[in-house]
């Protein structure tokens, strides 16, 4: 299950496989590999694609699919992006969701 969302968070990003495999450091087939779930993608590579996807850890691993359409109504849609471009995303992403969990805690 985690392959196929994995799959549509990057979909609903318009994200390219070459894009996001580039953001990760990793060959775009090792990136197919984990959509598919033929390989099982490491610890830290799900840390970088929840940043760049903006979700939660855990929402890899959501059965509920209603849930995750939730999460990709929330999707930042950009085409033509580079490296550079990516990171600093992830970056925003980040301090949002930190924002987030410190609002949750207060």
């Amino acid at each position: 299950m985690i392959g196929k969302i994995l799959k549509l968070f990057r979909d609903a990003n318009m994200y390219t496989q070459d894009q996001v495999a580039s953001y990760l450091g990793v060959e775009r087939g090792t990136l197919s590999n984990y959509e598919r779930e033929t390989r099982e993608a490491p610890l830290e590579v799900l840390v970088k694609l929840s940043s760049l996807y903006g979700v939660e850890l855990s929402d890899f691993y959501e059965e509920d699919q209603d849930k995750v359409e939730d999460k990709l109504v929330c999707s930042f849609r950009m085409e033509n992006l580079c490296d550079d471009d990516m990171k600093q995303i992830s970056k925003f992403k980040d301090m949002v969701m930190g924002y987030l969990k410190m609002e949750r805690l207060l």
